[in-house]
């Protein structure tokens, strides 16, 4: 491969001197300000931005619109030093632009297949609303989305510092990579450096366009790379690279606490959930590590769970042993005869000390927003318990059960507009999630007998 670099390369007028360079590349993960060096980078690719048609022809200024952009400082092989350009997911429809690094995939390769796989999960989803084929369909569209996702993260090529290669299903086994992981702006720019032997020097990712409905983000604003898509991806790609240490949060990932069963009868099952750990497999990965798999080993019914919790939020977890007490069980949820209690720390200031948010929730790629027009009905009381400074303690009862409803109706502006602390998508990084299901209260569906629950808060 040829030592003299790509086009895409753009170098600093004037030159930095030798004692300009950083000693070390910092860690993505590391929220300090970037380096100078790639602050100077970044300051010159917004002003691109700012004096271009790129972010108007992407949308980026429309309401949400806005894209996580970064710019790498690199060296060549003969000394010269300049950066690299990136954007995350696509900008404008497109995951080629002209100056910017390319996707760790081969879009050719996936449009092979994928808009093909997407049409067939269409066809078996129009099957699913008939009540007789719902069984069989259903495990027709779990099969077919696992094998349709273990094709596209098979395509994702990443590479390090030692020349290495792995593909983004290995690095993640067992367990299916999360949506977007490979697709962020600073895997991007690792990556076409190594292409073109060129060496990272530093790395500044920062947010471009109108921030998102929650708030999370402003435009100019400099950010840490997430641990949720890039915690095991970045690592990875920057062995055999001087790099500083990670933050003590961020090194890796945080053993799971074991699970712990509360009650059991020859029905049904109530277990305390640590956080990090799935209620179920994901339909992407059949044989991920969760609840409902560590207590089926043990158990000879076949068990299902009533009501999922997000793998992020601890605690309080219904287990059914047959259909008729899980149709029962959840019955009760819908009539507001049960409940599950949460309660949580928001990072803010909440006005009000308790009230009802009924915000119509719609899922999309990037995850679940706030639709009044095709949203799902989604329901959340909640009460303040304690303020302390600029976070607010407080319970939180869903009345409807749609995955992820209680960190956007924390978060969204029409929300309370405070995000849990912990909330990687509408927050900021955390060790963990700050919502716990803490009190389960329900009536027996075969005996009859009111049950009411407890597990502490672990914070």
């Amino acid at each position: 491969m040829s030592a003299v670099p790509p086009p895409a390369v753009t170098y600093f007028e004037p030159p930095p001197s030798p004692a300009e360079l950083p000693a070390r590349l910092a860690s993505p993960f590391d929220p300090s300000p970037p380096h100078p060096l790639a602050r100077r980078a970044a300051e010159e690719l917004q002003s691109l931005l700012r004096r271009g048609d790129v972010a108007k022809d992407a949308g980026l200024d429309a309401p949400g619109g806005g894209k996580m952009f970064g710019a790498l400082v690199v060296a060549t092989e003969d000394g010269r030093v300049g950066y690299l350009r990136a954007f995350s997911g696509m900008l404008g429809g497109r995951w080629h632009v002209e100056g910017f690094a390319p996707p760790l995939f081969d879009p050719v390769a996936r449009d092979a297949f994928w808009p093909d796989g997407q049409e067939e999960l269409r066809a078996l989803e129009l099957r699913h609303a008939d009540p007789g084929d719902r069984d069989e369909v259903e495990h027709l569209r779990a099969e077919r989305s696992r094998q349709l996702w273990r094709q596209l993260t098979d395509s994702y090529v990443l590479p390090n510092a030692r020349g290495e290669h792995q593909s983004l299903t290995a690095l993640f086994e067992p367990e299916a990579p999360p949506g977007g992981a490979g697709d962020c702006a600073a895997p991007k720019l690792f990556a076409w450096a190594y292409r073109h032997r060129l060496r990272p020097l530093a790395l500044a990712e920062f947010w471009w366009g109108a921030p998102p409905v929650t708030g999370r983000w402003l435009a100019g604003g400099y950010y840490p790379a997430c641990q949720s898509k890039c915690g095991r991806v970045l690592p990875y790609m920057l062995e055999g690279l001087d790099v500083a240490p990670a933050p003590p949060w961020s090194t890796g990932p945080v053993p799971l606490e074991e699970p712990r069963l509360v009650f059991e009868d020859a029905w049904l099952l109530v277990v305390d959930k640590p956080h990090g750990l799935p209620s179920a497999p994901g339909r992407h990965a059949r044989q991920r590590d969760s609840m409902l798999s560590r207590f089926q080993q043990r158990s000879s019914s076949k068990l299902s769970v009533v009501f999922a919790l997000d793998a992020e939020t601890s605690g309080l977890l219904l287990l059914a042993k047959d259909e008729e007490t899980q149709a029962a069980l959840r019955r009760q949820f819908a009539r507001r005869e049960a409940d599950l209690r949460h309660v949580a720390w928001l990072d803010g200031s909440v006005a009000g000390d308790h009230g009802s948010l009924e915000l119509p929730l719609r899922m999309t790629p990037e995850g679940h927003l706030v639709d009044p027009v095709h949203g799902k009905r989604a329901v959340s009381e909640w009460r303040v318990t304690e303020r302390a400074g600029m976070r607010t303690r407080v319970t939180l009862l869903p009345r409807t059960r749609l995955a992820h409803q209680l960190q956007v109706h924390t978060a969204h502006p029409l929300g309370l507009g405070a995000p849990i602390v912990g909330d990687t998508r509408h927050g900021r990084e955390g060790p963990r999630l700050m919502l716990h299901a803490e009190s389960l209260t329900f009536t027996h569906p075969r005996t009859g007998e009111g049950l009411t629950f407890e597990s502490h808060p672990p914070f």
